[in-house]
């Protein structure tokens, strides 16, 4: 289901995806509070359109300030552990991976999945992008479900 918000004017394209960060310092005293505000913190978000006739408006935390758009929640791509991966089952994030350098970094540590919660599988999609893994891990890449809101 899609929700209307204000998000950067950078990000107001449509197919943009990107995990809601929550509430800055700066948005205090804002007057478009409510309306940008109104997401969840952590969850991954993807822009399905943007608004017509609207108006740019100013913006503490965006440079060139804010638009309004629909979002629904987005699927998020992880790495989880090969054994017991298939379409249907949950899975858990194996946990923090301090090499940042590999290719498979962003789906060990996704933005919008916790290490200790367990998340629906909707899709695998196979062979991480990595060729080894420096913690030993056996891992698969697979599509996360999208949170409901």
């Amino acid at each position: 289901m899609s929700k209307v918000t204000l998000i950067g004017k950078r990000l107001a394209e449509p197919g943009v995806e990107f995990t809601y960060g929550g509430e800055s310092s700066a948005c205090e005293g804002c007057p478009y509070r409510d309306q940008c505000l109104n997401l969840t913190a952590g969850h991954r978000y993807r822009v399905t359109s943007v608004r017509e006739n609207t108006q740019t408006l100013d913006c503490a935390v965006h440079d060139v300030g804010v638009q309004a758009v629909e979002v629904e929640p987005a699927p998020v791509l992880a790495n989880v552990a090969s054994k017991g991966a298939y379409a249907g089952s949950k899975a858990s994030l194996e946990g923090p991976c301090p090499y940042t350098e590999c290719p498979s970094h962003a789906y060990c540590e996704p933005a919008g999945a916790e290490f200790d919660e367990s998340y629906q599988i909707t899709e695998v999609l196979g062979d991480p992008p990595h060729d080894y893994c420096m913690l030993g891990r056996d891992l698969t890449l697979v599509e996360f479900a999208a949170h409901d809101e």
